[in-house]
């Protein structure tokens, strides 16, 4: 069973649970704080707040359409969106905050006032792939568990939901086959079946743990994992 196997208002409390999840870290910062590098590169914690914020806000665009019918892109380009947050990153450390509690508050009342019939709409994701609206809420679980490891101050993929775990590392996976990347890897989790991505004779195995395993998977990074040789590292899922 993945993600999106559950009921949706189960899935809307995970949501839900990494949002609060996020706010607590994102609490835990001083406002100097917030100046400090992220695991993503180039991105300060500033740049992270900014950017979750907005996917928030662009996501609510995508349940505008779902409710109307009129297309609402979540972004107007891809460079948009990153001048977006650029200048997002230059607010003040109130303003950033409340960017996010704002934004945030208003996408769970888009969820909460989203009609029964509606989450089946097809909308468009900011990658061109045609969705229902209802995957806005696996999109939004995805940016808040994570990004509450981005911002680097304690919070752990062992944090995470089992079930968004093995979500993450099945899409993971999933986008490799599609990519034709990471044909000779072997991924060996604790406890579970060993997972090939593609059919390459010659394997390298990484194995650990679930949490450890989608860390490194998402490219944050080989800890807790062992391979046959060193830990490759993992192939660009985004």
């Amino acid at each position: 069973m993945g993600f999106n196997d559950l009921e949706l208002s189960e899935r809307l409390v995970i949501a839900r649970r990494g949002t609060s999840f996020f706010a607590q870290r994102l609490a835990a910062l001083t406002d100097d704080q917030l100046e400090g590098a992220t695991l993503l590169e180039g991105w300060s914690r500033r740049h992270l707040v900014a950017h979750l914020g907005y996917n928030a806000v662009a996501l609510c665009r995508l349940l505008d359409w779902a409710l109307t019918g009129v297309e609402s892109p979540m972004y107007e380009s891809l460079d948009h969106r990153a001048q977006e947050i650029e200048e997002g990153a230059t607010l003040n450390a109130a303003a950033l905050r409340n960017l996010f509690d704002h934004s945030t508050a208003r996408l769970d009342e888009k969820w909460r006032h989203l009609p029964a019939d509606r989450w089946d709409a097809q909308v468009r994701t900011a990658q061109g792939r045609g969705v229902p609206a209802s995957e806005t809420v696996w999109m939004r679980t995805r940016e808040v568990w994570i990004h509450a490891v981005d911002l680097d101050n304690g919070a752990q993929f062992g944090d995470f939901p089992e079930i968004v775990l093995e979500s993450l590392l099945a899409e993971i996976v999933g986008m490799w086959r599609n990519k034709n990347l990471g044909d000779d890897l072997l991924i060996e989790v604790t406890g579970a079946a060993t997972i090939a991505v593609g059919t390459s004779a010659a394997a390298r195995t990484v194995r650990g743990p679930l949490p450890a395993v989608v860390r490194w998977a998402a490219g944050r990074g080989a800890v807790g994992l062992l391979g046959d040789q060193d830990v490759p590292l993992a192939p660009p899922w985004l």
